[in-house]
């Protein structure tokens, strides 16, 4: 992110992906963020990129209610990452009793630790889910207790938003500032300062490719989920998160804090 938005030429020639929730850490001044997500020029979006939390069949914890009962253990991964993030907000916002396991090596070692019994659950994407274990779902090995989302993914109908769950007013804003990044979702961007015309092709050549007969039949092959959004909406969206308030904003960054127990 810094490269393409300090260093790359500015000429559309370079386009990068990243992580949804960077205006968000760019906003909250996450440590090495040193770019201006709302100045990149944006291309547009493959589909929003929906988290959920879900925990294996022997877990006493079954439903969002019992986990704000009930201690339970998550998997985690690098403490930036959406893995940890949405389940510290929701142990902040919410009141849950998520225990993060760190230190596993991407999502599918933090799966086969949920398997193990090592922990009883993990927080990762509903496309990574379903892709790694197709058979989890089918059999009901995993009970799928939050979607952190705006609003409910087709394919997950009975499970709760984030923002659902909400208690009052000020969760429900809190949570829908941090639920923005579920729409970012999986974009491309290029840097700052490419003209408006090499913007206008990029953007335009992404949405073809999004309607591309070849493409959707792989990602149909490869369950991998397309719901597009034009640069032109993504550049609002993204706007939209860096014009957050300060006072939710002092209330988002409370909400992302790892309180550690003693």
């Amino acid at each position: 992110m810094n490269t393409i938005f300090n260093v790359s030429p500015k000429d559309g020639t370079v386009v990068g992906i990243g992580a949804p929730t960077i205006p968000l850490d760019e906003k909250l001044g996450t440590q090495g963020a040193r770019f201006k997500t709302a100045e990149l020029n944006w291309i547009g979006r493959v589909d929003a990129l929906v988290n959920i939390v879900f925990l294996w069949k022997t877990s006493p914890v079954k439903t969002f209610a019992d986990a704000q009962k009930l201690e339970s253990t998550l998997s985690g991964t690098g403490v930036g990452s959406t893995v940890s993030i949405y389940p510290t907000v929701m142990n902040n916002v919410l009141g849950t009793k998520f225990k993060l396991v760190m230190g596993y090596k991407g999502s599918n070692e933090a799966m086969l630790a949920v398997e193990r019994g090592e922990v009883e659950g993990h927080s990762t994407s509903w496309t990574a889910l379903k892709i790694a274990h197709p058979d989890w779902l089918r059999d009901a090995s995993v009970a799928i207790l939050v979607q952190f989302a705006l609003k409910r993914h087709a394919e997950l109908p009975d499970v709760p938003t984030a923002v659902e769950l909400a208690r009052n007013e000020e969760e429900r804003a809190i949570l829908s500032a941090i639920m923005n990044a579920t729409e970012v979702g999986t974009a491309f961007f290029t840097t700052p300062g490419v003209p408006a015309d090499r913007l206008t092709a990029l953007r335009r050549a992404f949405d073809a490719s999004m309607k591309d007969a070849e493409l959707l039949a792989d990602a149909q092959r490869i369950n991998v989920g397309i719901s597009p959004l034009a640069g032109e909406d993504l550049q609002r969206l993204v706007a939209d998160v860096s014009q957050l308030p300060p006072a939710l904003l002092d209330k988002v960054r409370a909400a992302y804090t790892v309180h550690h127990a003693n």
